[in-house]
């Protein structure tokens, strides 16, 4: 009997996840994922990152465009973008399972330089396209090694290579292309949004964004904006409102702590603009879905 990646992100998902439905792995930005019943809307900044859906379906939007993709789909998300995503089926008896890949932008250099691969104007940064056989055989292969740790340290790196490989030379490769170019402009982007990952907190210095990017300030918004679709200003505030909903719903902080551990310094306006990302202040909000958690648990 064949072996195939959903037999493998099933297993690896069954014994592994935890109470969000997400099965960590020992490989960093690598995950599995499962869902019992359809979720509630998920708001995250994501990494460039590959989600191959093995049995269900989900719907991720991105600005006002909204991507549908089930069982043999992959979605690739090529830029750190704001995204609203929604698991739309999945049952006790048929859950929803997919794997989850953040790309490496050195591996796809390499990669791309060996294979010669030239950089294409590639669109959206989120798209959905057929899995190929290639990239499910080398992700069930990746996948069956994580719970053999004589294997791990062996194999990892390899078949992490190889599966770069095959999204590389197939439907996603053009627009994954990009992200191992150093000075494309993806990867200048990318650059000044990992800074505003790790100090969102602080007050944004366009002056020093734009330097890690090596461009101009009005040159830095006007990239910036092409490939998030926000500006910065819009990419820091989002940051703060989706860690200030996880510290209140997963760690118990009441929304004026929250508030100020992210960066905000008025109540007010924390509570305006939680309001306009979530549809509804953040109180009320997390008293809803804890309510939800609590009716299907």
């Amino acid at each position: 009997m064949s072996y195939t990646l959903l037999d493998g992100v099933r297993g690896y998902a069954d014994a592994h996840v935890d109470a969000s439905g997400v099965a960590a792995s020992p490989i960093a930005g690598l995950s599995a994922i499962r869902a019992l019943a359809p979720s509630e809307l998920q708001y995250a900044i994501n990494r460039p990152l590959v989600a191959i859906v093995v049995q269900g379906s989900k719907r991720v939007t991105m600005g006002r465009e909204s991507f549908d993709f089930g069982a043999g789909e992959s979605l690739l998300i090529a830029a750190d973008v704001p995204t609203v995503s929604q698991i739309t089926r999945a049952t006790i008896a048929a859950p929803y399972y997919s794997f989850v890949f953040e790309l490496d932008p050195s591996v796809i250099e390499s990669l791309a330089a060996e294979m010669q691969a030239v950089e294409e104007e590639y669109g959206t940064p989120v798209r959905i396209e057929p899995t190929e056989r290639e990239v499910a055989d080398a992700a069930l292969r990746l996948i069956q090694i994580l719970d053999r740790s004589s294997a791990l340290p062996l194999l990892k790196d390899q078949l992490i290579r190889e599966l770069h490989y095959w999204l590389l030379a197939g439907r996603h490769g053009a627009a994954i292309r990009a992200l191992g170019v150093t000075n494309s402009r993806a990867r200048r982007i990318a650059r000044a949004v990992a800074r505003i990952r790790e100090h969102y907190v602080k007050p944004l210095r366009i002056e020093e964004l734009a330097a890690a990017a090596g461009m101009s300030p009005s040159s830095f918004h006007q990239h910036f904006r092409t490939v998030t679709s926000l500006s910065p200003l819009q990419f820091q505030k989002q940051l703060r409102l989706i860690e200030a909903r996880r510290l209140m719903l997963a760690e118990g902080a009441a929304s004026s702590n929250a508030a100020y551990a992210v960066g905000y310094e008025s109540i007010p306006q924390f509570t305006r603009e939680y309001g306009r990302m979530f549809g509804t202040p953040p109180v009320k909000d997390i008293k809803a879905a804890k309510a939800r958690v609590t009716m299907a648990a």
